[in-house]
């Protein structure tokens, strides 16, 4: 199978189902900024980082997977001609909800309470930390977007708020870890 098909070559690309939009429309844009993310979450996990956050970040790079699949099926695709689900198999449940929010919860039992807002920076890994969260802020507003044009699993916008969540306190637990300053903001008077 060769890389290069020539098929979006005139700007649009298809969908899974076959539908073929433009590069723009917002479910490119949706689960683009989801491949996105997924890769910036490639490279916290490349570095010198506890094996245990590595672990979970190789979870969420697969349920990253997960969800860019989800935003590439349009609705009137969920289901193949035989009835059967398009996606069998594969959705975003529960459970990787409460999975974050479990290792949320662990990394915060370690961490001194935050009483400001904190400035991103102190560590290079911590900065990797910060921008994958950003970027999942952006993924998960263009699937708010999506979802109010063409209806989406829910789970999906659950799972990336949940993520950057994850992906903050992350980001404070390997400020704390690594003996980074975590500089806090502190409004002028």
């Amino acid at each position: 199978m060769k890389v290069y098909t020539k098929t979006g070559d005139s700007g649009t690309t298809a969908l899974f189902g076959g539908t073929r939009v433009p590069k723009h429309h917002i479910r490119i844009e949706s689960y683009g900024t989801v491949d996105e993310l997924n890769s910036h979450i490639g490279l916290i996990r490349d570095q010198d980082i506890n094996p245990l956050y590595k672990n979970v970040l190789i979870e969420v790079q697969d349920r990253l997977f997960t969800v860019g699949a989800i935003l590439a099926t349009p609705p009137e695709k969920e289901l193949l001609k035989n009835g059967q689900p398009r996606l069998q198999n594969l959705g975003i449940i529960d459970s990787d909800i409460e999975f974050l929010e479990k290792e949320i919860d662990l990394m915060e039992e370690a961490l001194p309470p935050m009483t400001h807002f904190v400035l991103p920076g102190g560590h290079t890994t911590v900065s990797y930390c910060h921008i994958a969260r950003c970027v999942c802020r952006r993924a998960e507003r263009l699937s708010v977007h999506l979802h109010e044009i063409e209806p989406t699993d829910e789970h999906v916008i659950k799972y990336l708020n949940r993520l950057s969540d994850y992906l903050f306190v992350l980001a404070r637990k390997l400020s704390f870890d690594l003996k980074a300053d975590e500089v806090q903001w502190i409004p002028r008077k």
